[in-house]
């Protein structure tokens, strides 16, 4: 397509954004109408066989479908909102996506621009709101104004380190009239999304790495972001690097690949925890250093030269001090230090991770996913059954809490784009409308939601999108009448005083039915591997009802502000 599209006569400030969001590549849109925002509707009546409207229940569950839409594809997800409570019931999602990296843009409705300013009935200031959680927000008061702001939208959540977007659209600038032209926009003066590469800082990484004897690599998804997961493998490769991965980035590589020694944090793998203190060169690609994965900052890797490798100058530096800054696109940044790299052979080095493998799986693993018999069926064990029955190939969806910790322990991964969860902020109420994204934006692949008691009844709702759909999403629901990943913070810091964390639950597969979906409760071990296969070989959504261990742990943890070696086995 052309960048410029010329005049073809006054059009409608609703029909010129339809348009310019089909410029932009968008083919489907999350959404829930109202007042102020029904002439974009109107004309979205017109457009239907270009743009796909999915109706959600609640406008958050538009912003986290959109999440897990652009989570799987690739592409920027697209939210449409009312103004006042349709606008503010998005924070969340806007919120989340910016602390996710999720590239993300929300549209919402305006009163007048007229009465803006008068506390007219559903107004309120949304920019004011979301400017310290966007990348951009912007307020559209002229239909002139429209493709210029929805192709700087784009190009703003897309580029550089990925993030949302709001545009406030008038309803008067949804109703004036305007001569259309699209220009794509591809440059913003003082913008600098993928900076120049620093030879400089090439070769001192390079340097280093190329002197190391225990180098160790920290993958976050700003590989996954930037496409890089070939170059990842390569630099890997010749340099020998065994790589932990942030919860984020686990699908980088599979799960199976040599290299890849597990995930980073506070209930992480052993091995990438410990060798985090005992490596000569830290190489972080794609990562911020969160507090979950280094622990206490004062026992950080202090015995290691570091490298980090990002596209946000702000990231490098802001956590951990750091001896070589590379700044820039890993996809480009990584091949650069690549080619100056040595062949090398760390073979005692990978080796060593070994020992703490060994450990971890007799002390933990084996507990979780082969446990004693008459013991109740454990949420790790689940997991473990159900991605083995997808032969590892399917998209991992989480809510939050003990459901999610367990999901990114024990699935496994064979492709990228493979885990969609909240990390950042930890929304719970995620999982249920991010898998309906996820689906939509890889409907070729199996779809599995892990979601507990607590966490999806925040957004139970959005089974009626799926209803409405028709989307074939698999939810696995971990239901130990708890409040999960706080109950067992009481249980060790709090003396086990259970406070207000017991949760007397529904008839979760009768309300599933209600709305056409199909579903089955597991108490027993026995009936585990036949209900996972009737919930994959099933036509359409399926929950299936796991009644879990109700005091069940997960482990390894290092507590919050421990040093990051401080591991618990239970």
């Amino acid at each position: 397509m052309s960048d410029t599209i010329g005049k073809s006569g006054k059009i409608s400030g609703s029909e010129a954004m339809l348009k310019t969001l089909i410029a932009e590549g968008v083919d489907t849109v999350f959404g829930y109408p109202g007042g102020q925002v029904i002439p974009l509707y109107d004309c979205l009546y017109d457009y239907q066989d270009r743009l796909k409207h999915v109706l959600v229940r609640h406008e958050q569950g538009a912003t986290h479908a959109a999440q897990g839409y652009a989570r799987t594809s690739g592409k920027v997800g697209v939210a449409l909102v009312t103004s006042g409570p349709g606008a503010t019931n998005t924070i969340t999602g806007i919120a989340d996506a910016l602390m996710d990296s999720t590239p993300l843009v929300v549209i919402s409705g305006q009163v007048p621009s007229p009465l803006l300013g008068t506390d007219a009935f559903q107004e309120i200031d949304v920019i004011g709101i979301t400017q310290p959680i966007t990348k951009w927000a912007y307020q559209i008061r002229k239909p002139e104004e429209i493709a210029w702001a929805v192709s700087r939208a784009f190009y703003i959540a897309s580029s550089g380190r990925p993030g949302p977007v709001v545009l406030d659209f008038a309803k008067d600038a949804q109703l004036g009239k305007v001569d259309y032209v699209y220009e794509k926009v591809r440059h913003i003066r003082s913008y600098l999304p993928i900076p120049d590469i620093i030879t400089a800082q090439i070769e001192a990484a390079a340097a280093l790495i190329n002197a190391a004897k225990r180098p160790f690599a920290l993958v976050g998804q700003g590989v996954i972001l930037s496409g890089a997961e070939k170059e990842l493998g390569a630099f890997l490769e010749k340099a020998d690097i065994p790589a932990g991965f942030t919860a984020l980035g686990l699908s980088a590589t599979p799960t199976a690949y040599r290299l890849n020694k597990g995930m980073l944090g506070m209930h992480g793998n052993i091995g990438p925890n410990m060798k985090t203190n005992e490596c000569d060169v830290l190489i972080a690609i794609g990562m911020r250093f969160d507090d979950r994965v280094t622990g206490n900052l004062q026992t950080y890797a202090k015995q290691a030269k570091i490298i980090h490798f990002d596209i946000d100058l702000s990231e490098i530096g802001k956590n951990v001090p750091v001896d070589a800054p590379v700044w820039g696109d890993a996809k480009e940044t990584l091949v650069a230090v690549t080619n100056l790299l040595e062949p090398a052979c760390h073979t005692e080095w990978i080796e060593s991770f070994a020992s703490h493998e060994k450990e971890e799986y007799e002390k933990v693993i084996e507990k979780e996913i082969n446990p004693e018999a008459g013991r109740r069926l454990q949420m790790g064990e689940v997991v473990r059954k159900v991605t083995e029955a997808t032969g590892n190939k399917a998209v991992l969806v989480t809510d939050v809490g003990q459901n999610q910790m367990m999901g990114l322990r024990y699935f496994k991964y064979s492709k990228t784009r493979s885990v969609v969860t909240s990390g950042g902020l930890g929304t719970m109420g995620y999982g249920l409308p991010a898998a309906i994204g996820a689906k939509m934006g890889a409907p070729g692949r199996t779809v599995c939601l892990f979601a507990g008691d607590g966490g999806l009844q925040m957004t139970i709702q959005e089974l009626g999108t799926i209803m409405q759909e028709k989307l074939n999403v698999k939810i696995i629901v971990l239901n130990n009448k708890y409040l999960g990943m706080v109950r067992q913070w009481q249980e060790l810091f709090f003396d086990k005083r259970y406070s207000f964390t017991t949760m007397d639950n529904p008839d979760f597969v009768g309300i599933a039915k209600a709305y056409g979906i199909g579903g089955r409760a597991v108490e027993k071990r026995e009936e585990l591997d036949d209900a996972i296969a009737e919930m994959l070989n099933h036509e359409g959504a399926y929950m299936l009802v796991v009644h879990v261990e109700t005091h069940g742990m997960v482990y390894p943890m290092v507590p919050a502000g421990a040093s990051i070696t401080n591991i618990h086995l239970g």
